[in-house]
């Protein structure tokens, strides 16, 4: 059964929610922007109300799975290959050809169900990375750098730590763009509100 719910986890990790949302307002995030199906394409595209349903539908489509594998009391090592498969799922959706976000939102969703209490510090630290540079990509990676190490000291389970340093090592690999243009000094800001 294990098999069989790593598959639908990536299968719901596979649903373009971005994408299905800014459809409805006649929008299409992937030719607009970044091109990216993710939250913050999204919000560009189709405006903050849908962006902000885009983060949590694919919140929600880490945490659901990964949930609902601790409560069904599968072992640590399925919960993570379960986590994994769900973010797998958005990077890499099926139904778009395999074209899909850079899965930070859907990994924050994986590790609220894994261990909360990391995924509340790592949103402190993106929180004040993005009051301080006003970079979304900047604050992505920090956060994605610091949670195997968060995990390590909270004493998770080290199946939760290798899948957040293989959640990490991709989210950095699908943000290779933003890293170059971060470097270069013409990635994207926020903008500040006067």
């Amino acid at each position: 059964m294990a098999v069989v719910y790593i598959i639908l986890a990536y299968l719901l990790g596979s649903i373009p929610v971005g994408l299905v949302l800014a459809r409805l307002k006649g929008r299409d995030p992937r030719t607009v922007g970044s091109g990216n199906i993710g939250a913050t394409n999204v919000m560009r595209t189709a405006g903050k109300a849908i962006g902000i349903l885009t983060l949590a539908g694919d919140i929600a489509k880490g945490f659901l799975p990964a949930w609902l594998a601790i409560e069904a009391g599968e072992p640590k090592l399925i919960v993570a290959g379960i986590g994994v498969a769900a973010f797998l799922g958005h990077l890499f959706p099926i139904y778009l050809r395999f074209k899909g976000g850079k899965g930070v939102a859907t990994a924050v969703g994986v590790f609220l169900a894994l261990e909360p209490a990391a995924v509340i510090i790592l949103v402190c630290v993106f929180i004040m990375a993005l009051l301080i540079w006003r970079y979304v990509s900047l604050g992505s990676l920090i956060g994605a750098a610091l949670m195997p190490l968060l995990l390590f000291i909270f004493a998770a389970p080290a199946a939760y730590t290798l899948a957040a340093l293989i959640i990490a090592a991709l989210i950095f690999y699908k943000h290779r763009d933003n890293i170059r243009r971060l470097l270069q000094g013409t990635e994207n800001r926020l903008r500040a509100k006067t």
